[in-house]
């Protein structure tokens, strides 16, 4: 089958086709036809060689970690609601020995997989996984009361994106900061409120409230400075590690404030929570973003857009 990997890493132009045997379900497991696959900002720490997933031997790197298609294979024994010919989509951890979703087929434990939500393309689903369940995952964790101020950063991208629309499905009050040029599409995810990103976002959110936010979902990556914007006994979580993280839990634990690190895989194979995602896209009440899509020859391409930054929805890199 063909996939998108590695040999080494490096920049963009590491990326190239390979030729790998063609997996096949196992008792338990069902077998994706994959049509599209989402590029993500972890898929560039992997292929940059910046997370424990590295390069051994002659065996390519595979980054990916969601995908959509259709079930064309169900292992033997494997008890499942899944049929073939379904259009569903997987969150993947691509740790594991196949690694990830840049590939035609992948195989997964039927658990792991959902239905798409009704309508969408394949490169439409395959925006929502992990995206969807960070975003999902730091709200779990977070544990707000209903009614609830939130404050979201980065908005305007896919993780933020998703937390703004949660939060109000779960009816908290959102801030959000954007870009000027991206107010009226966070207004129109649902934010309560937008205020300009940059120097001094703590200042503004901290502005439209008595005493501070109850929590952030600092999907920006702001860390320290945002602390400002929390009330004391509030929570701040951040999707990925901060470059400093004990500097970070000392300025938090000085204003008072938990500090949450979302960890997605923690929802790897828990298909309650796809689904919980699946049901809100059925609703409209998330929206599913696909910037451009590319042909699996043209991943280095995606790789290099993503990193240049300023991209809205995601990129997809589509196997016909």
């Amino acid at each position: 089958m063909k996939a998108v990997g590695l040999m080494q890493h490096g920049g963009p132009d590491v990326l190239r086709i390979v030729e790998l045997p063609t997996p096949h379900a196992g008792p338990g497991e069902v077998r994706i036809r994959v049509r599209a696959a989402a590029v993500n900002p972890a898929d560039t720490l992997i292929r940059a060689g910046r997370t424990p997933i590295r390069q051994h031997g002659t065996q390519p790197v595979i980054p990916g970690l969601d995908v959509a298609g259709t079930i064309d294979e169900i292992g033997p024994d494997t008890v499942t609601s899944l049929a073939i010919g379904d259009r569903v989509m997987a969150m993947i951890n691509p740790t594991r020995a196949a690694g990830g979703g840049y590939a035609e087929w992948v195989v997964l434990p039927e658990a792991w997989v959902a239905r798409a939500p009704a309508g969408t393309s394949h490169a439409e689903a395959a925006t929502l996984p992990m995206n969807g369940l960070t975003a999902l995952r730091a709200l779990d964790q977070l544990d707000l009361a209903p009614g609830s101020t939130l404050a979201v950063t980065g908005a305007a991208g896919a993780v933020g994106g998703y937390a703004v629309q949660l939060a109000k499905a779960a009816g908290h009050r959102v801030l959000a900061d954007a870009d000027p040029r991206d107010a009226a599409l966070v207004y129109a995810l649902g934010a309560d409120s937008v205020v300009d990103r940059g120097p001094a976002v703590a200042e503004r959110f901290r502005a439209l409230t008595d005493s501070g936010v109850d929590a952030a979902v600092d999907a920006a990556l702001i860390g320290t400075p945002l602390l400002a914007a929390i009330r004391s006994g509030g929570s701040l979580a951040h999707v990925r590690d901060l470059p400093d993280r004990p500097a970070f839990d000392l300025a938090a634990a000085g204003y008072g404030v938990k500090s949450v690190k979302v960890h997605v895989h923690d929802y790897d194979g828990i298909r309650d929570k796809l689904d919980q995602l699946r049901q809100l896209a059925d609703q409209k009440r998330l929206t599913l973003r696909v910037a451009e899509s590319f042909e699996p020859e043209r991943a280095s391409h995606a790789h290099r857009l993503l990193e240049a930054g300023g991209v809205r929805g995601r990129l997809l890199i589509e196997f016909k």
